[in-house]
């Protein structure tokens, strides 16, 4: 999520390290700060704000050393301030950190803390870190740093320094990424390759659960657990627009190949071994949930899309009314929502013009307002009662890709704790469920492993094109339709294909009388209940000439009878199939998009966030 920066060298480090941060502006930040040990103490200077900010405060107080780190953050725990931005020092202010992440027992740790006396400055999770580290530091600052983790449950990159030992910086990767570079006597630190690519070509990789301890002289990296790591060297010959994109051609297609770890993200210190699910800014009383009426959910565009999954979920599991409106359309309705209805809000921003009037319009009528978003201090999270934050992290493309598949896992997660609260969802279904999103970041990245099979069917679609067929009908029934409207939303974003999703059932009503021969259909086949009844609109289009491309689970054996092109998705619990089902049309959508030769991350006509009507 956030940009880490660190530096030991014989220069001055704090241009080096707000360099390093500015090349890391492209993830997306809402503060910014460095400190730098500087004749035997540590010099903190941060800010909410851009870096701009930052700069200006490091020009009247300037601050001068040759070790260093520095971070940009993106906020999960406390909105973004000055108090809560990163580095965070312990009361001594002897002891440094900036960290990644997420502290799952963070809680639990803060308790137990001021019960011994100690003081925190601000809501951060982070700053327990650095009290951890003080106090079990006893001359050796690597030797602390492996105390302090083993209590911090949780996935993170750490960076600790110390006045006590002012030539080193000590890091621990648990998930969250960090590389080392290697340059000519001095050692760079960073979360990101493109911090620190102008000044080396000569990089390491930190692996999850390994420590690094950096000087001057290079790097020494061991597991956690203190035992050597020998680890060969990097060359990287990108140049800096692909170091941004980590390597990839387009953002979008990085931030595909990242919902893995955003899932991971997503459900980190929520999905208990026990079975229960804990949501941290979901405060529900048990009389509001027992007594609750009806549920409504609002959103516009990809967000809706995430809510058309979220109202069948949540209909299964609650056994009360779910209602669903497009923002737009419900503002200027005249809703009958009943007092003590929950209204969820969904939006990547935080600051759709149009969910946020729908949302105050809930509110209005006596509804209990949560939002689902991704930026912290949002306007949606400033306004709601509660928050789930889906911590996706920054996403840059136009087009949504991680932050519509995390709002679904949200979704997930709060469909499943309201049910378990009310006694809605059955045991057995309930104990699959668990496991199954336990399981989803591996069985994503299976998933995107079907890149090429993909693009096979990407070209199909160009060449369609080409041949002047450029219409495309996605198909599916219940939650393959929800699945369906997003793939088709993809696919019209950026190839600029026209494209119409629609439930398979009503192919008769009309829409089959444009379906002719090479016709492109693409259909989603994840449902038990309903899957013989999209297999026979399926044979209509397949009857009429149509190409068609399925996504089924990997055991389905029937469907090669019927698709031209079959990709093949793990077997999952049919409610869990969307969150797996919408990867390969994003790769889809992506890999047409290429192929036509269009601009993939900023596409015509389009804005990331919509703050107009």
């Amino acid at each position: 999520m956030c940009g880490i920066m660190g530096y030991v060298g014989p220069g001055d480090a704090a241009p080096v390290v707000v360099d390093g941060l500015r090349r890391l502006e492209y993830r997306g930040y809402d503060s910014a700060g460095i400190a730098v040990l500087s004749d035997g103490a540590i010099k903190v200077a941060k800010a909410a704000g851009k870096l701009a900010r930052l700069e200006e405060l490091l020009e009247i107080a300037p601050v001068s050393g040759s070790v260093g780190i520095g971070h940009t953050r993106w906020a999960t725990h406390g909105p973004p301030n000055d108090l809560n931005a990163h580095p965070h020092t312990d009361p001594s202010g002897r002891f440094v950190v900036v960290h990644n992440g997420i502290i799952e027992n963070f809680h639990e740790l803060r308790t137990e803390l001021t019960a011994a006396g100690q003081t925190f400055t601000s809501d951060t999770d982070t700053e327990i870190l650095v009290h951890l580290v003080a106090l079990e530091y006893d001359g050796d600052l690597a030797d602390a740093v492996r105390k302090a983790v083993a209590r911090a449950r949780g996935a993170y990159a750490l960076v600790v320094m110390t006045a006590e030992e002012p030539d080193k910086i000590v890091a621990v990767r648990k998930t969250s990424p960090m590389v080392i570079g290697i340059g000519e006597n001095e050692t760079f630190l960073a979360s990101d390759i493109p911090a620190v690519l102008h000044r080396t070509r000569r990089f390491k990789l930190i692996e999850d659960g390994e420590m690094v301890i950096i000087t001057q002289a290079g790097a020494v990296i061991e597991t956690i657990d203190g035992d050597p790591v020998d680890r060969d060297e990097l060359v990287v010959d990108w140049d800096p627009g692909q170091a941004e994109r980590g390597g990839y051609d387009h953002f979008m297609l990085k931030e595909i190949h990242e919902q893995p770890n955003a899932i991971s993200e997503t459900l980190q210190g929520r999905l208990e071994t026990d079975g229960d699910v804990v949501l941290d800014g979901v405060d529900l009383t048990d009389e509001f949930v027992d007594n609750l009426p009806a549920v409504w959910l609002t959103a516009c565009g990809t967000a809706y899309h995430a809510a058309l999954v979220g109202k069948r979920l949540l209909e299964r599991t609650l056994a009360v009314p779910v209602m669903i409106e497009y923002a737009h359309e419900l503002r200027y309705s005249d809703p009958r929502i009943l007092p003590g209805s929950l209204m969820i809000a969904v939006s990547q921003s935080g600051e759709t013009a149009d969910t946020l009037a729908a949302a105050r319009l809930a509110k209005q009528k006596g509804a209990r307002l949560m939002a689902i978003t991704n930026v912290v201090g949002s306007s949606l999270a400033r306004e709601a009662d509660d928050v789930l934050y889906t911590r996706a992290g920054p996403e840059i493309a136009v087009a949504s890709t991680k932050a519509y598949l995390t709002q679904l896992i949200a979704l997930h997660l709060l469909a499943l704790h309201l049910g378990q609260r009310r006694g809605t969802v059955d045991l057995e279904l309930a104990i699959q469920l668990e496991s199954n999103l336990a399981e989803l970041p591996t069985a994503a990245q299976r998933v995107l492993e079907m890149e090429e099979q993909v693009i096979e069917s990407a070209q199909t679609l160009a060449d369609n094109f080409d041949n002047g067929v450029d219409d495309v009908y996605f198909i599916g029934r219940d939650l393959d339709y929800a699945v369906a409207t997003e793939g088709s939303l993809k696919l019209k974003e950026i190839s600029y294909l026209h494209s119409e999703a629609m439930p398979a059932g009503e192919l008769k009503h009309g829409t089959l009388a444009l379906i002719t021969e090479g016709m492109p259909v693409i259909v989603v086949l994840t449902q038990t209940h309903v899957y013989e009844k999209t297999l026979s609109a399926l044979q209509e289009v397949k009857a009429r000439g149509a190409h068609v491309t399925a996504v089924v689970y990997e055991d389905d054996e029937l469907i090669a009878e019927f698709a031209d092109v079959v990709l093949r998705i793990p077997r999952v619990a049919d409610l869990i199939a969307p969150v797996l089902a919408i990867i390969p049309l994003q790769l889809l959508a992506y890999h047409s998009a290429r192929i036509l030769g269009h601009d993939i991350d900023q596409p015509r006509n389009l804005a990331k966030s919509v703050t107009v009507e």
